[in-house]
């Protein structure tokens, strides 16, 4: 859980950088030829059940697994909202978890195994995820500019391995200017899960809340936030073009590129309660960027 500190300013759940089995130590050599010292995120395959099928292997820096698995199989259509979750059960030894519910559903059969990369790549994507859009509207959530530059500070200054160790996205939920839960991951994908997973076994609501990101607004980080029902989606990075035009379509206001004072609104402008000054915001460079992150 969060240690005292953070939770003292409001978090629910924050970023642990140093927990130890989450990097490891190494010893490389610098641009100027001499020995350096760093610590590197460390990465583990977890294979997800979804009763006794296997669904996925998914590489993972190995937190929270149960949140993973059950937020993986809730994005994907895989698991509804009505279906009774029975137990999550993790076993170490192994690296697997087993979701089971109550009444066995159509999706174990039609899958096969299938393996979802780490990183920067799209990851697995199944059709019912684009199914579960169809007739999707979010509720017209309003945003204020000032929560959006309150959340940049209080996220970007957080200590967590996006900060100190790189190669690796983080996604925290929001509500209003108040950060509630970061989670990070190789995989940008993962970590939306891990949110997801969250949300569901701690009953959380949707409709106000905010998701920020650290990686790129892509067609399938749209859609995982959009089938969430959270309507508003905020990244210091870019954009995809069918990230945009899903976001039109159903609603979700879309934020990038959020750096200091800059951000560009690419669904939803009409949304965004402007109450704040950005001179008054401290500036970032442009060329600025984190070790790993985006």
């Amino acid at each position: 859980m969060a240690n005292s500190d953070v939770s003292d300013h409001g978090w629910l759940l924050a970023p642990d950088p140093d927990r130890e089995d989450l990097t490891r130590a190494v010893t490389g050599t610098d641009h100027e030829g001499r020995e350096t010292h760093i610590r590197v995120v460390e990465e583990r395959p977890l294979t997800i059940y979804l009763n006794s099928r296997e669904i996925v292997t998914a590489m993972t820096i190995g937190d929270y697994p149960e949140y993973l698995a059950l937020g993986f199989l809730r994005n994907q259509g895989m698991i509804s909202a009505q279906d009774h979750v029975t137990s999550i059960d993790y076993d170490d030894e192994i690296a697997t978890v087993v979701v089971r519910t109550a009444v066995v559903t159509d999706h174990e059969e039609k899958l096969s195994r299938k393996t979802r990369t780490s990183g920067c790549a799209v990851g697995t994507v199944f059709g019912d995820m684009m199914e579960g859009l169809e007739g999707l509207s979010l509720p017209a959530t309003q945003v204020r500019t000032s929560d959006l530059y309150a959340l940049a500070k209080a996220i970007n200054t957080v200590p967590s391995l996006y900060l100190t160790a790189g190669a690796i996205h983080g996604t925290v939920l929001c509500q209003g200017a108040r950060p509630l839960v970061y989670m990070e991951d190789v995989g940008r994908h993962n970590a939306v899960d891990k949110l997801s997973g969250w949300m569901a076994l701690e009953g959380a609501s949707a409709a106000d809340k905010l998701l920020y990101t650290t990686g790129r607004l892509t067609s399938e980080m749209v859609i995982k936030t959009a089938l969430m029902g959270i309507p508003v989606l905020v990244s210091r990075s870019g954009f995809t073009a069918w990230g945009v035009e899903i976001a039109q379509q159903v609603g979700l206001t879309l934020i990038g590129r959020m750096r200091g004072q800059r951000f560009i609104c690419l669904s939803g402008k009409e949304r965004l309660i402007w109450d704040a000054d950005a001179k008054n915001v401290p500036d970032e460079p442009k060329t600025s960027g984190r070790k790993g992150g985006a």
